[in-house]
């Protein structure tokens, strides 16, 4: 992989795990127009390294929320954010389930399936339309509404289907804030990319034998960089209800690469 393909991909994988138009999805089309030819091994890695990277960046943003829950799940007190890490907890379920029962499925689905990409990518537009229009309230996510969330980041592990997206839609179509609905989002990925991390170092998915880790090195900036621009930027805009300027592009985007895929 040359640099600047591994710029380009950090890029698009900072920006798009945040913003709801799939960063899985996006990563697919990136790696088709640019001809990525790298060993499914390798790309794996690579993909893994950005992962972490928007981790990181998450972990960044939110760094007073994460220090303070820190704090009160290590007094054992049973307030409101050792009940917001149990929502976490919750919330992760479903996304776990199908990680582990159907991971060979799931990676049957990645790998240039542009047509899939595309018909995903125009269903993430119509939850972005409906979000959009959702009215905003007070209401904090109830641990029903933190395991039915995580059904729909279950859902967004199918390339073209925004995870955060998804979650934060499905969030504020429950009716919760739409402040408190990118809050949570956010921050109930990282446990599950940390935990994946982990399983395919175990696993011994990885292999770093012919890696190349200044490539890795200047894609993990990239991701990590632009996903601090993405996720600040992302928490103003679905409280301003601005959504449905992604519906639009997801549509194009979709719509695009169905037919790309028939050329």
């Amino acid at each position: 992989m040359e640099t600047i393909d591994a710029i380009v991909l950090g890029i698009i994988q900072g920006l798009t795990e945040f913003l709801p138009v799939s960063s899985s999805g996006h990563l697919e089309l990136g790696k088709a127009i640019l001809g990525d030819n790298s060993l499914p091994k390798e790309s794996l890695l690579f993909t893994v390294v950005l992962h972490f990277a928007t981790a990181l960046s998450t972990i960044v943003i939110f760094r007073k929320d994460i220090l303070e829950i820190i704090k009160d799940v290590l007094k054992f007190q049973w307030n409101e954010n050792l009940q917001f890490v149990v929502k976490i907890i919750v919330s992760m379920i479903p996304a776990a389930i199908v990680g582990v029962f159907f991971e060979e499925q799931l990676e049957q689905l990645f790998g240039g399936n542009i047509v899939l990409v595309g018909f995903m990518l125009i269903i993430t537009a119509i939850l972005l339309f409906l979000a959009d229009k959702a009215k905003d309230t007070n209401k904090k996510v109830s641990y029903k509404n933190a395991f039915v969330i995580g059904i729909a980041q279950a859902i967004a592990m199918l390339p073209g289907i925004s995870r955060s997206g998804a979650t934060i839609s499905t969030s504020v179509l429950l009716g919760n804030d739409k402040s408190k609905a990118a809050r949570f989002s956010f921050l109930m990925v990282v446990p599950l990319i940390f935990g994946k991390i982990a399983k395919d170092i175990l696993g011994g998915e990885l292999t770093y034998d012919s890696a190349n880790f200044s490539t890795l090195g200047i894609g993990f900036i990239a991701a990590f960089v632009s996903g601090l621009f993405a996720c600040t930027w992302m928490i103003k805009l679905v409280k301003q209800s601005k959504l449905s300027y992604f519906a639009i592009y997801c549509i194009l985007v979709g719509i695009t690469a169905v037919i790309w895929s028939f050329l």
